[in-house]
């Protein structure tokens, strides 16, 4: 374990050595075409070296009025790299942006941000957001809370780098229903007051970065960031996070990275026992990028209770047909934590004494992707070995809380997405994803959805004014254990969601939001179910 810090001591004194390079005069021809011999005298020759222009690195913020609406997402993650919209280009410049609604079930949201200081070499801001509904009335105890502020700044020195970072607090609250679905298993109906089936997490987090904000002399780029959190709930459990990095990357001809990664990741873990996770990682990684092909060569080597791992980061693409298609592959691979802060994160009604571990797996992918008169598309398919992955299965009490069983696992992943400009102000995108699990241990992946499909639709009018948004969100039922050896799947999503947004003036606007217009009663979590028709509207305002 001591040879193992002393060599990660003595790679990061290396990352910060520096580098430089040889200056270059440039290079000058003259064309002389006459009918007669012509004689130039002497000249002098005055060297004029070239110089960079000043990289504009000041921030500007943009605002997006969009809705915070928890999605479901497939767990492991299929490598999906998203087709975004992009935002029409702003004029003006907005320190403040507030938007704040009701709505049902006994809904309140609030989203708000101010910039206090805004110069090309000091930025500071706050951001705030809250969102709770309560449906006790039609469910017991059926009600949630999530509230955050985080604090930003980044101030650009004269020496070439910047400085960075976040403080911030977040807390969520929730209640553990579930028993309402029990009534059936016990001979009198289930009734419990709030606090006792309540639970909330709080957590405290920060992280700084440093980095090159203007061009080095030999084209180096480097960055060193840290970050932090300590969490807890209601049940006595805490855990705290330590995140430090450092990056380094050599650029060849502009456009080849050569890159260096140190990384080092600590979590500690209490409840009744105490339980530490700690990973380290080098990444050494080559890019070669050229008009019609690229490539990437490198490693991800990582270090876990005295023992080393190394994987693969290879990744090649070629263009096919000019932009058209596109064909690529690669291997990836590593350690993937799954601690409290993670776990609950994806699974909120989780046990409180659970066991932390690493998933260890590797990534085969490959697919086409590109553009067709104003379609772009990307279609993948992916092999995925898992070692250790998460599964959720209920602990049979009368209040319902999940238990984390791990296996082994092969995951076959087939997704695609789309994404076009229908009209000039209707915009659609979509997006596919099928998981086919082989487990080694279990029958099924317990609570891991294997199909999703999104899609969503924009249109503005009025002179942009007015944006009308729809959604469609689409997942199978789950499989869940049914007692014994059986087991079911619980009733799929189906999720119809309209919203709008109209700017009555330059500052002032208001929107509407309807979710789950089918009032569609899906458990994500057995004896959870998702809460139904609800909708919020509101004001907002930007100055």
């Amino acid at each position: 374990m001591y040879k193992q810090h002393i060599i990660l001591a003595a790679l990061l004194v290396f990352c910060g050595t520096a580098s430089w390079a040889q200056k270059t005069l440039p290079t000058e021809s003259v064309d002389v075409i006459k009918q007669f011999n012509a004689r130039l005298i002497d000249a002098e020759r005055f060297v004029v070296p070239p110089i960079l222009p000043a990289v504009d690195t000041s921030n500007r913020r943009q605002y997006y009025n969009i809705l915070a609406k928890p999605l479901n997402v497939n767990y492991p993650a299929p490598k999906i790299r998203p087709l975004e919209w992009r935002s029409d280009p702003t004029t003006d410049i907005y320190k403040t942006y507030l938007q704040a609604g009701m709505g049902y079930p006994r809904a309140f949201y609030f989203d708000g941000s101010h910039d206090f200081v805004t110069k090309d070499d000091l930025n500071i801001g706050v951001d705030f957001n809250h969102y709770s509904a309560d449906n006790s009335k039609n469910l017991e105890n059926q009600r949630f809370g999530s509230t955050q502020i985080n604090g930003n700044a980044v101030f650009k020195t004269d020496k070439g780098f910047s400085v960075g970072g976040n403080i911030g607090y977040k807390t969520n609250t929730l209640y553990f229903y579930g028993y309402n679905d029990l009534d059936d298993d016990f001979p009198t109906q289930l009734s419990y007051d709030a606090k006792d089936v309540k639970q909330r997490f709080n957590t405290f987090y920060a992280d700084a970065k440093v980095y090159n904000s203007e061009p080095t002399v030999a084209d180096f780029n480097y960055s060193a960031s840290v970050n932090l959190y300590a969490m807890a709930d209601n049940y006595a459990a805490r855990e705290t996070g330590f995140d430090l990095g450092l990056t380094g990357t050599k650029w060849f001809d502009k456009k080849h990275p050569l890159s260096l990664t140190l990384q080092t990741d600590f979590t500690g873990y209490e409840d009744t026992t105490s339980q530490s996770l700690n990973n380290f990682f080098l990444k050494p990684n080559f890019g070669f990028h050229s008009d019609r092909f690229r490539f990437k060569v490198g490693a991800n080597i990582a270090s876990h209770t005295d023992e080393f791992y190394i994987y693969p980061d290879l990744e090649a693409s070629v263009n096919v047909v000019d932009n058209l298609i596109t064909a690529f592959a690669g291997i990836e691979g590593g350690l993937q934590k799954n601690n409290f802060r993670n776990l609950t994160d994806y699974n909120p009604f989780l046990s409180s004494r659970i066991d932390i571990r690493n998933s260890f797996y590797t990534n085969f992918y490959g697919g086409i992707k590109g553009e067709f008169k104003g379609v772009k598309y990307r279609g993948q398919v992916g092999f995925k070995n898992v070692d250790n992955l998460a599964l959720f299965v209920t602990n049979g009490d009368s209040i319902p809380r999940f238990n984390v069983l791990y296996d082994t696992a092969n995951i076959v992943t087939i997704s695609g997405e789309i994404s076009t400009q229908l009209f000039d102000n209707l915009g659609l995108i979509a997006s596919v994803s099928q998981n086919v699990f082989d487990l080694k241990r279990e029958e099924r992946p317990w609570h891991l959805p294997s199909l999703t499909f999104n899609v969503g639709a924009v249109m503005s009018m009025l002179e942009k004014k007015l944006k009308i948004r729809g959604d469609l969100y689409l997942q199978n039922g789950v499989p869940v254990r049914s007692g014994g050896t059986e087991s079911r799947n619980l009733n799929p999503l189906v999720d119809v969601s309209a919203g709008a947004e109209y700017q009555l003036t330059d500052n002032i606007g208001v929107f509407a939001r309807v979710n789950n217009m089918l009032n569609n009663k899906r458990q994500r979590w057995q004896h959870y179910p998702v809460l139904g028709l609800n909708g919020l509207v509101g004001l907002t305002a930007r100055f």
